[in-house]
């Protein structure tokens, strides 16, 4: 969307503090992104970059050379939220195949896992024996860092110490030693991640965010009030707020697993072959929004060396504003696809014109198109200095 002739003059005159903000923005996120094509070549040695504020536990083992190629708090143990998931669906599945079954549970572990629903986890998890699930999956799998939710939350799935090292066992196990039918359906189900979970909050983060399918991936996320794509519905808002909404006080002790950061995680297998396992576990300080912490996770993963992951291409760029949403043409009437998280960054491919929008004192006839989402966004909304995204090509 190009301004009207008279859009210099206005931002000349009238751009204010919060806008010069979005401007800073704009220029790191587009540095972030040149950076981003260099790394892709980057050493094994070179650690992860985390960005300022932001607690960091990661792991990525490539399956075809048998090794780390990066390593950060590998050990340290973070409150799981949904990738305990992982651990209920494979003991509801131990020593039985998914075609034994009921059709009850196939749903469940299918909405579980594709959709990270939380009434099917603690449906299993009330049937199960709750923390004897974590107990269990422990011993079966050599895990060293993983715990059941402490005693004061023993309902709270969520609250499951993991680290990510344990992680990367979990998924080795998956794709090395547990029987084809289980591995097949389980990645099945992690391959169809739906963007918007059941829950309401867009979980394409991270790696999903990060690298081109082939992917498979279960994320997590605990602490935040509001995570973009539809509002949830009532059942859905209430079986997340027992496990996974308001964070809790962290419990006493030097050794105890943070409840009260807002977190958000990343895991899961990249490339052709499922070549390499990559787990990513996050924390940000108390009131980060769910854009904000989306963002700093994608910046985190786009730096990892990952062997076998193809990168998108595009630029990242900066948005600002709340319920944006995500079309299927450049016009207002055309269908809404989702909406952004507020605040996020997303990956622009190109730009064209289309209905010009106004978003007083600014007009603008520009689009974006978000390659990830299949669809467009009005150029207004874009943390730009220009209608046009500086270095994005015409669509």
């Amino acid at each position: 969307m190009t301004l009207s002739t008279t859009r210099s003059a206005v931002r000349a005159g009238v751009l204010t503090t919060a806008l010069a903000a979005l401007l800073c923005t704009t220029a790191t996120a587009v540095s972030a992104a040149s950076a981003d094509e260099s790394r892709s070549a980057r050493p094994a040695s070179v650690q992860a970059e985390v960005p300022a504020g932001v607690t960091a536990g990661v792991a990525v083992f490539d399956r075809q050379t048998g090794a780390f190629t990066e390593q950060l708090n590998t050990a340290a143990p973070f409150r799981s939220a949904s990738v305990v998931k992982l651990l209920i669906a494979l003991d509801v599945l131990w020593n039985r195949s998914p075609e034994a079954l009921s059709a009850a549970d196939r749903a469940r572990i299918d909405t579980m896992l594709r959709g990270s629903d939380d009434t099917a986890a603690s449906t299993f998890w009330s049937a199960n024996g709750s923390g004897a699930i974590v107990d269990r999956m422990v011993t079966r799998l050599g895990l060293t860092d993983t715990a059941r939710p402490p005693a004061t939350h023993p309902g709270y799935w969520g609250y499951t110490a993991l680290s990510a090292r344990d992680t990367v066992k979990i998924y080795r196990h998956l794709l090395d030693s547990a029987p084809a039918a289980t591995r097949d359906y389980l990645l099945g189900n992690l391959r169809q991640s739906t963007r918007c979970a059941t829950d309401g909050y867009d979980q394409h983060f991270g790696i999903a965010g990060s690298f081109n399918r082939p992917w498979a991936v279960k994320q997590g996320w605990s602490g935040f009030s509001s995570g973009g794509c539809t509002a949830p519905t009532a059942k859905a808002a209430a079986a997340a707020g027992e496990p996974e909404g308001a964070a809790a006080p962290a419990p006493a002790g030097a050794d105890a697993v943070d409840l009260s950061r807002p977190a958000l995680h990343s895991t899961g297998v990249v490339g052709a072959g499922d070549r390499s396992i990559v787990a990513v576990f996050t924390l940000h300080p108390g009131g980060t929004s769910y854009g904000k912490a989306y963002t700093d996770i994608g910046r985190l993963t786009r730096s990892l060396n990952v062997p076998g992951a193809s990168r998108p291409a595009g630029t990242w760029v900066g948005t600002w504003g709340s319920g944006v949403r995500v079309r299927t043409q450049t016009t207002t009437a055309s269908g809404a696809m989702t909406t952004l998280p507020a605040g996020v960054e997303v990956l622009v491919d190109c730009q064209k014109r289309g209905q010009q929008v106004s978003q007083p004192p600014y007009l603008n006839d520009w689009w974006a198109h978000l390659p990830q989402y299949g669809g467009y966004m009005t150029n207004i909304y874009l943390s730009s200095p220009e209608n046009q995204v500086p270095g994005v090509p015409v669509c």
